[in-house]
């Protein structure tokens, strides 16, 4: 069975924002848009209800949401959240294909062999980037890209959707021809003239009709109005580092009580390494302030190791080290984290 996941995250950049701003929550929020001349690069699903859409008009999104918050972009911190996110994918399937960053597809062949443990895993992905991230994501879950892509976008936000094989015709035959990935807004157009508005129509279609309107477009149109899809999840980077991190429930001010999350942490990351035979020359701590300032800490080891204590007692005296010079902190995330991964390290090089 081909077992494809594709996530895309709610209004990523505008719930980044409320993310981080507590106050924002609820409230129609837009990115961007913040000149005169500006565009909206993003709206929340609070100002989508007065019409505000992404890439319109700052002055027209101004007039349909006069009550609005405008927040300049923080393309900087919107990568930063975009990582941890792209991290959760890894823990799931090595191959992951990015399409921006608040979106990708996952293949999960591999180790999902039935639709309820897709559905399954489907939810505990969404589950993973809300607890540990604290954002909403769209989950959609098929035989193949297209149709994890169609089952994403069909109960946003916070949707999670899965495509049964038997149910494929169904599901996708009620939906109008532009939410056909690939099909813009001149296709569908040419399509509804022609009497073709539904999925369904327009896989009805005789193929001399649609080659009368798309030429050779027309059979991959015909194939795609079917579920057909063969193009596979491309994995555009090789795995470069594990990690664990935790947003805390309340912010710490001693070092002491982070102690035993380093633990925790350590023998998950000594874990991943193990069930991945690989193993890490370079131990890596992540701290995040109250204020949202980020600070990352990292010892290389004189040779590799996957020992939990090894890299808890190095990420434990990179912390020291850090509290040491300091009067005083709060911190809201720590995690730890190995890189300079291996499969095959020299025998007398392994650390225990």
């Amino acid at each position: 069975m081909r077992a494809i996941i594709h996530v895309d995250m709610d209004a990523f950049y505008a719930s980044v924002e409320q993310l981080d701003e507590p106050s924002l929550r609820g409230r129609p929020v837009m990115v961007g848009g913040r000149s005169a001349r500006g565009v909206v690069a993003a709206a929340s699903y609070e100002a989508r209800q007065y019409g505000v859409r992404s890439a319109m008009p700052a002055a027209r999104a101004r007039r349909l949401c006069p009550h609005g918050v405008f927040r300049p972009a923080r393309f900087e911190r919107y990568r930063e959240v975009s990582a941890q996110i792209f991290a959760i994918f890894h823990e799931v399937s090595d191959l992951v294909e990015g399409l921006s960053l608040d979106e990708a597809y996952l293949d999960v062949s591999a180790t999902v062999h039935d639709e309820p443990a897709l559905n399954a895993l489907g939810r505990r992905l969404k589950q993973a980037i809300a607890s540990e991230i604290g954002l909403t994501a769209s989950v959609g879950m098929a035989e193949n890209k297209l149709l994890a892509k169609l089952a994403s976008d069909y109960d946003k936000p916070d949707g999670l959707v899965l495509i049964p094989h038997q149910r494929v015709a169904s599901f996708i035959d009620p939906l109008p021809v532009r939410r056909l990935p690939g099909v813009g807004q001149r296709s569908a157009q040419r399509l509804n003239d022609a009497g073709i508005l539904t999925i369904g129509q327009l896989r009805k279609t005789a193929p001399d009709v649609l080659t009368a309107l798309f030429g050779a477009h027309a059979g991959d149109l015909l194939r795609r109005a079917r579920g057909i899809d063969d193009s596979p999840v491309r994995s555009g980077r090789l795995r470069r580092s594990i990690s664990q991190e935790n947003t805390l429930g309340q912010d710490v001010h001693s070092i002491e009580e982070l102690r035993p999350l380093i633990q925790r942490q350590s023998e998950q990351v000594a874990e991943k390494l193990s069930s991945r035979a690989l193993y890490a020359r370079t131990v890596v701590l992540k701290l995040r302030s109250t204020g949202f300032s980020t600070i990352t800490r990292s010892e290389s080891l004189p040779g590799y190791t996957r020992s939990a204590g090894l890299i808890a007692a190095t990420a434990w005296s990179l912390l020291q080290r850090w509290a040491d010079w300091r009067k005083g902190f709060s911190v809201r995330l720590i995690g730890v984290g190995v890189s300079g991964l291996t499969a095959s390290p020299d025998t007398d090089r392994v650390l225990d």
